[in-house]
């Protein structure tokens, strides 16, 4: 029984890791087509990957700052592509360690 539990657990864990990642990427994407931010859908992704990147990813204060032409969407793809990698790693670790 036990066992079932921690790999339901590790399963819940890695999917929640992937909708994090799968958040960032698209809000990205979204970043760099120049989506319209006025409409719902887009904001509403726009804000999730806020969320998300814990502020470590941020694209206005993250891991890396771009200037010149292009430093809006240099900076999305470099940090949320960052902090898409990270939520899957970290995904990875926690479905391995709780998985038995």
């Amino acid at each position: 029984m036990a066992t079932k539990i921690r790999a339901a657990l590790a399963h819940v864990l890695w999917l929640a890791c992937v909708l994090c990642a799968l958040v960032l990427a698209v809000g990205a994407l979204l970043v760099a087509l120049d989506a319209n931010t006025s409409n719902a859908l887009v904001d509403a992704v726009l804000q999730a990957a806020t969320v998300v990147d814990l502020d470590v990813f941020s694209r206005k204060e993250g891991i890396k700052q771009f200037g010149g032409e292009g430093a809006e969407v240099k900076n999305a793809l470099f940090n949320w592509g960052l902090g898409a990698i990270a939520w899957l790693v970290v995904g990875r670790i926690l479905d391995r360690v709780v998985k038995p």
